[in-house]
């Protein structure tokens, strides 16, 4: 069961994910190609950007491999992250602290120092345990093939206009591959 109950207490309607519906105006190589569009839309006066969406089309998850693991890159992570963790939790104490009992900045020096040591300590046992398994660093993103421009149908003659598009875009965003492309025409 979904709660509709607001902040404050008022029903809100449950907003499910969805394909923006509209015409496809034109289609895009890299994301920055499409905002960059869409930031032309935006810079007329009067245009609706509100009824504008970029549309990622054919995702895909790529893993871009950024470098060996060894004992002390996993040392060095987890006193990285064991720092930030230290300086966070010394900050907060120290902060909610009454001030007739806070000890200053020695006990905030301690909590880095002690964050930093966990940190070491568990990136050293993390890189033991998935050790022969995954001796590599990674960064994890989701991309698309290509980029989709969609407006609504009352619009979409104006944004061909500014963006200088002719024609129909030609490659059509749907929810899938039997279904007809947005705007209810094909491409």
């Amino acid at each position: 069961m979904t709660n509709t109950q607001g902040l404050f207490g008022g029903a809100r309607p449950v907003a499910f994910p969805s394909l923006p519906t509209g015409e496809v105006i034109a289609t895009y190589a890299t994301y920055q190609e499409a905002q960059a569009a869409v930031d032309k839309l935006a810079e007329n006066e009067g245009f609706p950007v509100q009824t504008a969406a970029i549309v990622g089309n054919d995702m895909k998850s790529v893993e871009r491999v950024t470098g060996r693991l060894s004992w002390g890159r996993a040392a060095g992570a987890g006193a990285a992250s064991g720092l930030w963790l230290g300086l966070l939790f010394g900050l907060v104490t120290s902060i909610f602290t009454p001030a007739q009992y806070n000890p200053g900045a020695g006990y905030l020096f301690g909590a880095v120092l002690l964050g930093l040591a966990f940190g070491i300590v568990f990136g050293l046992i993390s890189y033991a345990i998935s050790r022969r398994r995954r001796d590599f660093s990674s960064v994890m993103q989701v991309v698309a093939s290509t980029y989709s421009l969609v407006v609504d149908p009352q619009v979409a003659n104006r944004a061909r206009n500014l963006l200088g598009v002719t024609g129909v875009a030609p490659a059509a965003t749907t929810a899938a591959a039997d279904e007809p492309p947005l705007g209810g025409t094909p491409a």
